[in-house]
């Protein structure tokens, strides 16, 4: 468990993925396969990663370019005209 660790704290990039950095189960399992010759699928990868202490998390994407300025003032002019109420 140990070595699988210190695999994944590598990252992505360091087992041949570099124009996505994110961890996915199927790319998990293919380093388990390198690493243990063992086969897994996702499902059992998810299980196996809960045992170590790991979680799925979702990163949070945002623009560089993002102006939040121009994003309250949207909220504030613009969505209340969009928003309707909902029916009972």
């Amino acid at each position: 468990m140990i070595l699988l660790e210190q695999a994944l704290e590598l990252g992505p990039a360091a087992h041949g993925w570099t124009q996505d950095q994110r961890w996915t189960l199927t790319r998990i399992a293919e380093v388990i396969w390198e690493l243990f010759a063992a086969s897994y699928t996702p499902a059992g990868v998810d299980v196996l990663l809960h045992r170590i202490g790991w979680s799925v998390q979702m990163p949070s994407r945002r623009a560089a370019e993002r102006d939040e300025d121009k994003i309250d003032r949207w909220r504030e002019q613009v969505w209340p005209t969009v928003e309707t109420p909902r029916a009972t």
